[in-house]
């Protein structure tokens, strides 16, 4: 609608001991990981129902029990990522 671009980065990013990135502190308030066993994990899943007015709207995902709930725009790339990297466990 306002002619942004998103483009979802993934990487391996191998032991983390000393991770340090510096995000925009306008665009991102907190960097975290999760671990792909953790997002495998169906106790970690799950999704969120939104309405209209009209009634019902639209289901998007959303992962939890990790230091913040994962959800919105990050969810679906996420789900989506899961999807391809391992299809028969997702």
């Amino acid at each position: 609608q306002h002619g942004m671009t998103v483009s979802p980065v993934v990487a391996n990013l191998g032991p983390l001991e000393a991770l340090t990135l510096s995000p925009n502190p306008e665009e991102v308030e907190e960097v975290f990981t999760l671990p792909l066993a953790h997002l495998l994990r169906e106790e970690n899943q799950g999704y969120t129902h939104f309405r209209t007015a009209s009634g019902y709207g639209y289901t998007l995902p959303v992962f939890l029990n990790g230091p913040h709930k994962v959800w919105g725009l990050t969810a679906i790339i996420t789900e989506l990522t899961l999807e391809l990297l391992v299809p028969g466990c997702y």
